[in-house]
Parts: C-alpha cells; sequence; structure tokens
C-alpha cells in the first residue's frame, strides 16, 4: 500500500466530500439556519459577521484543497497522455512532456498544427467528410 501524505488524503477527501449532493444540502441548510435566526439576533453587525468570517474561512481554504485536487489530476492526465503518444506507432514523440515548454515553443507547436490541419481540410474534401484517417505528421521543427 502507497504512504499517502496527510495532506493529499485531506484534500482527496474534501474533494470527494464536498463534491457530493449532501454536502450542497448541508450548505444550503447552513444558510437557511443563518437566515432565520436573523430576526433572534436582530439582523445585528455581529450576525452579519458569522456568515461573513465563515464563508471566507471556507473559501479560502477550498481554494487550496481544490487546487491540489486538480493539479493532482492534470498531473495523472498528462501522463496517461503521454503514455499514449509514446505508445502509438507513428506518433509525434515530441509532444510527450509537451506542457513543460516555454510559450514560446508551445506557440511553435501549436502553428505546426494549425498549418498542418489546414493542409489537411484543403486536400482532404472528401476525404475529411468521409471519415478516412490521416496519419500524416507535422514537418520537423529546426
Amino acid at each position: 500500500m502507497h504512504k499517502t501524505h496527510a495532506f493529499t488524503r485531506l484534500a482527496k477527501g474534501a474533494a470527494r466530500f464536498t463534491g457530493r449532493p449532501s454536502c450542497f444540502g448541508l450548505a444550503a441548510l447552513a444558510i437557511v439556519a443563518w437566515v432565520v435566526t436573523g430576526p433572534l439576533f436582530g439582523f445585528s453587525n455581529t450576525w452579519q459577521l458569522v456568515i461573513n468570517t465563515g464563508t471566507t474561512i471556507i473559501t479560502f481554504l477550498m481554494v487550496f484543497l481544490i487546487q491540489n485536487t486538480q493539479n493532482r489530476d492534470t498531473e495523472a492526465m498528462q501522463i496517461k497522455l503521454d503514455e499514449l503518444i509514446r505508445a502509438t506507432r507513428g506518433a509525434n514523440n515530441r509532444l510527450l512532456d509537451l506542457e513543460e515548454l516555454e510559450d514560446r515553443e508551445l506557440e511553435a507547436f501549436r502553428s505546426s498544427y494549425e498549418s498542418l490541419a489546414e493542409s489537411a481540410r484543403q486536400a482532404g474534401g472528401e476525404e475529411l467528410r468521409s471519415g478516412s484517417p490521416d496519419v500524416s505528421v507535422p514537418p520537423e521543427r529546426g
């Protein structure tokens, strides 16, 4: 069994819990309870401060948990995509780990693929509509 860092376990658990309808219902119930107690506290500044402080703290903490979960999911997806590229005959292995490149390098790849797509659309005509495979490889970059 993998030894998992405590924060990762917390983030995964929080993501699972907060993504459920029951958690949304719990949050909605807390808001309803806060609204119902308004007359009891005369809609005072303290009454308003309770909800403002509570929601601010929860939002602040959730940002970090959500970011952690998204980072982990994105990293896993990138690894899976890299494996698909690596394992596919005729695939361009220069695309492995593409997310690590600088913006100008990504732009160069994007431009070469836009050109390739445009050429394929112009030359393809009927093949595009028929769904024929196109396995051409973009030109080598210097």
